[in-house]
C-alpha cells in the first residue's frame, strides 16, 4: 500500500473510532449522570480535574516530541523509545503520587480524596499509552490505537451500566475508569510489540536531550490546561459539588463538539505546511477554504443551542441537568472560536512559529486564573464560562496574528456574513418546530440552515474534496 493511501486509510480510521468512541462516551456519561446526580457527578468531575493537573505537568510535551524524535533518519527507535517510555513512567509516578498526597490539603469531603487516591492510577496509564501512541503514528497504524480506544470504551460503559446496576457507588465508577483505563494500554502494548522492542532504559545524556525538545511544548500545555480546567477547579473550591457537576456536564457535551475542529485541522495541517513550502498565496488559499469551512459548522452552533440546549443536556444527562443547557448558551460561542482558532492555531503549526505563540498561552493563563477567582464566588458557574470564552478569544486572536505577521493572510469574510443570514433562517425553523421531538427538531434545523447556505452560494461543489485533492 502507498504513502497516499495509508494516510487516506489512517484518517477514515481515526474519524470511525472517534465516532465510536464518543458515542460509547456519551452512554457511559448519560448513565453515569443518572446514577450520581449532581453532586455525585460534581464529586467525580472534581477526581478527575484534579488529577488532571498533575497528569498534564508529568507530560512534559513526551507526547508530541515522540513522533518527532524517532523519525529522525538513522536514529535508534528502540534505544529513544525506550527511554522516552521510562522518562515518561519515572515522571508519571512522582507527580501522580504527589496527588493523593496533595488533596488532603484541600477542603473535600472524603469520597473526592478516595477517589483521587484510586483514579491516579488510570492516569498513569494513559500517560503510558501516549508514548506509544506515537509509535503507531510514525508507522501509520492508527487501527491499532483504534481498536485499544473502542476496546476500553466498550469496558467502561458496561462497567458504568453494572456499578449502577449493583448500586456500587461512586468508588465503583472510579475503578471501572481504571480498569477501562488499563485495558488500553495493554491493548497498545501487546501491538506495539511488533513494531519495536521498549524496556526500561535510564540513558540520562538522552532524557537531556528529550527534555530540551519537549520543554516548550510542555510549558505550553502546562498553561493552555490553566485556562482551561482551573475553572473546574476553582468551582469546586468555592461552591458545592452539585454546581460542579453540572458545570461538568455541560462541558461532556462541549468536548463532543470540538472533537470535529481538531479531527479536520489535523487533516489540513500537512496540507497547510506543505502549503507554506511551496508558496505564500497557496498557504493563503488553504487557510481560506479552512476557515470558511469551520465558520460554516460554527456558526449554527451558537444560534441552535439558544432554542435546544436545555432539550439536549436533558436527553444526554437527564432531568436532574436540565440546568446545564443555560451554561451550553454560553459555552457554545467558546466551542464556535475553537472552531475557527484552531484553524489559525494549526497555521502557527505550519509555519513552525510555535515558540511565538508561548507569551500568550502565558498571559491568558494568568489573566483568565484571576478572571476565575474573581467572578466564580460571585456568579459561580456563569462566571466560569463567561472567562472561559474571554481565554479561547484571547488565543484565537493570537493565533490569528501570529499567521497575519508570518503570511500576510486576512479572512475573506463573505462566508461569514452568508452563514449569519443561513443561521438566522434556521433560527426561525427552530422557533416555529419547538414543539417536535427533539431529533426531528435537529434535523429540520440541519436541513434549513444548508438549503439556505446553498441558496445565499455559501457552498461550493465538493468543497473539502477540492481542498484535500489540491494538496
Amino acid at each position: 500500500m502507498n504513502l497516499s493511501k495509508k494516510v487516506a486509510l489512517n484518517t477514515i480510521v481515526q474519524i470511525f473510532s472517534k465516532a465510536v468512541s464518543i458515542a460509547l462516551g456519551l452512554i457511559a456519561v448519560a448513565i453515569m449522570t443518572r446514577y450520581l446526580g449532581p453532586i455525585g457527578f460534581g464529586q467525580y468531575t472534581t477526581i478527575i480535574t484534579f488529577l488532571s493537573f498533575f497528569a498534564v505537568a508529568a507530560d512534559l510535551g513526551l507526547t508530541l516530541v515522540t513522533v518527532q524524535m524517532i523519525s529522525q533518519p538513522g536514529i535508534d527507535q528502540d534505544e529513544v523509545l525506550s527511554n522516552l517510555f521510562s522518562l515518561r513512567l519515572f515522571t508519571a509516578v512522582f507527580l501522580l503520587l504527589l496527588a493523593p498526597l496533595s488533596v488532603f490539603f484541600f477542603p473535600y469531603d472524603p469520597q473526592v480524596k478516595i477517589g483521587v487516591m484510586l483514579a491516579a492510577a488510570s492516569f498513569l496509564f494513559v500517560a503510558l499509552n501516549q508514548i506509544l501512541v506515537g509509535l503507531f503514528q510514525k508507522n501509520l497504524r492508527l487501527d491499532k490505537v483504534s481498536i485499544a480506544e473502542i476496546a476500553s470504551r466498550i469496558i467502561l460503559a458496561v462497567g458504568i451500566f453494572l456499578v449502577a446496576r449493583f448500586n456500587y457507588g461512586l468508588n465503583g465508577i472510579v475503578i471501572v475508569t481504571v480498569l477501562s483505563s488499563l485495558l488500553s494500554f495493554l491493548l497498545h502494548y501487546l501491538f506495539s510489540l511488533k513494531l519495536a522492542k521498549i524496556k526500561l532504559n535510564f540513558n540520562f545524556k538522552i532524557w537531556q536531550e528529550i527534555i530540551k525538545k519537549s520543554w516548550p511544548i510542555g510549558l505550553t500545555i502546562v498553561f493552555n490546561l490553566i485556562y482551561l480546567r482551573a475553572d473546574t477547579l476553582i468551582l469546586s473550591l468555592f461552591k458545592g459539588q452539585a454546581e460542579v457537576g453540572i458545570y461538568g456536564a455541560t462541558y461532556k457535551v462541549i468536548d463532543v463538539l470540538i472533537t470535529l475542529p481538531f479531527i479536520f485541522a489535523g487533516i489540513v495541517l500537512p496540507i497547510m505546511t506543505l502549503g507554506w513550502q511551496t508558496s505564500k498565496e497557496r498557504f493563503n488559499m488553504i487557510m481560506q477554504k479552512a476557515f470558511d469551512f469551520m465558520v460554516i459548522l460554527a456558526l449554527p452552533l451558537v444560534f441552535g443551542a439558544q432554542f435546544v440546549a436545555e432539550r439536549i443536556m436533558t436527553l444526554v444527562a437527564g432531568e436532574d441537568f436540565a440546568a446545564s443547557g443555560v451554561i451550553l448558551k454560553i459555552l457554545i460561542a467558546a466551542s464556535s472560536i475553537i472552531f475557527v482558532g484552531t484553524m489559525f492555531s494549526h497555521g502557527v503549526i505550519a509555519l513552525d512559529k510555535q515558540k511565538k505563540i508561548i507569551s500568550a498561552y502565558i498571559f491568558t493563563a494568568i489573566s483568565a486564573l484571576a478572571g476565575y477567582l474573581i467572578f466564580i464566588p460571585k456568579y459561580s458557574y456563569y462566571g466560569a464560562a463567561w472567562v472561559t470564552i474571554y481565554s479561547e478569544l484571547i488565543i484565537a486572536l493570537a493565533s490569528f496574528y501570529i499567521v497575519w505577521k508570518y503570511s500576510r493572510f486576512l479572512p475573506n469574510l463573505k462566508i461569514v456574513g452568508k452563514s449569519l443570514l443561513a443561521s438566522v433562517g434556521m433560527s426561525v425553523v427552530l422557533y416555529f418546530s419547538s414543539n417536535l421531538n427533539l431529533f426531528a427538531v435537529l434535523f429540520f434545523a440541519t436541513a434549513s440552515y444548508f438549503i439556505f447556505l446553498y441558496l445565499l452560494k455559501g457552498i461550493e461543489k465538493q468543497y473539502l474534496l477540492d481542498l484535500i485533492r489540491k494538496s
